[in-house]
């Protein structure tokens, strides 16, 4: 399994050079498993890099989303493979509290994209998986679900092939000031053991209480949670679009002084654009 970011940025994609190291594309991440099977998470602006590549194939596209914020699903209409002849590309929508399945496609309608998605060439088939269901295969893979805290709430996934797992948990807020979807000790279990954790941490506590309630959580409490899984390697993810590159690496070194404090192994770092990591 090969693991690639093509977008780290949460709320609004951020361009110049103060942004270039970790990259200013929104949410979008890419799962290569050994078989060859391509597993998208999320449709952010990253995604368009990524359909470059992926234009070079004919395989099926298996596009799993957590929920339907614009920084999820806004790069969807420039991702290549969409405009492929006969392209199947599988879109799982998260499990979200509005009954809005397709908005994906929506987007792409008169109001908003000169494309209407009910002229585009490939196969698209949204596959709506009854919320009961929070265990599924995707050819040599398991993936699994829960639901997210976050306004509207959604999904977060881990995939489990080729001997490793990978927990997704972004646009999420481990500690809300409303009702949880999801608490601290379900999340552990969720991410138990993991190889990597994805997981949200575009705040500090500079921004609370201010962002209480946004959806989001602290850099700490997702170092927290990572220990408490016993992971291998937590990936800080959804960086906040105002956050600088210096500023992202402040909060890299200060979760990474954490990890010494409580004398473990866990790696922690900032996930950036272009990073590719075998697992």
């Amino acid at each position: 399994m090969r693991l690639t970011f093509f977008g780290v940025r949460g709320s609004i994609p951020s361009p110049g050079p103060e942004f270039a190291k970790y990259g200013g594309n929104t949410a979008c991440v890419h799962i290569q498993l050994d078989d060859g099977t391509d597993i998208v998470l999320d449709a952010g602006t990253g995604i368009k890099n990524l359909g470059q590549q992926l234009i070079s194939k004919q395989s099926d596209i298996h596009l799993l989303l957590t929920h339907n914020h614009w920084d999820h699903i806004q790069g969807f209409p420039f991702f290549s493979p969409i405009y492929q002849p006969g392209r199947n590309i599988f879109i799982t929508p998260g499990m979200t509290t509005y009954d809005e399945h397709d908005a994906i496609l929506k987007q792409m309608t008169g109001s908003y994209f000169p494309v209407h998605h009910k002229s585009l060439q490939s196969n698209i088939v949204l596959e709506a998986i009854d919320e009961e269901i929070n265990s599924w295969q995707i050819n040599g893979a398991t993936i699994y679900r829960h639901a997210m805290n976050h306004p509207g709430s959604g999904s977060s996934y881990v995939i489990e092939a080729d001997g490793a797992k990978v927990a997704y948990i972004t646009d999420n807020e481990l500690y809300p000031p409303y009702r949880k979807e999801t608490d601290f000790l379900q999340w552990v279990d969720f991410a138990m053991s993991a190889d990597i954790i994805i997981h949200d941490a575009q705040y500090m506590l500079s921004d609370m209480p201010a962002k209480s309630g946004w959806g989001h959580s602290v850099a700490e409490e997702a170092v927290k949670l990572a220990l408490a899984s016993r992971a291998k390697r937590l990936a800080l993810y959804s960086h906040d679009h105002i956050r600088t590159d210096e500023q992202i690496a402040a909060i890299e070194s200060h979760c990474q002084e954490v990890i010494a404090i409580a004398e473990d192994d866990l790696q922690v770092f900032a996930a950036a654009e272009g990073l590719a990591i075998d697992l």
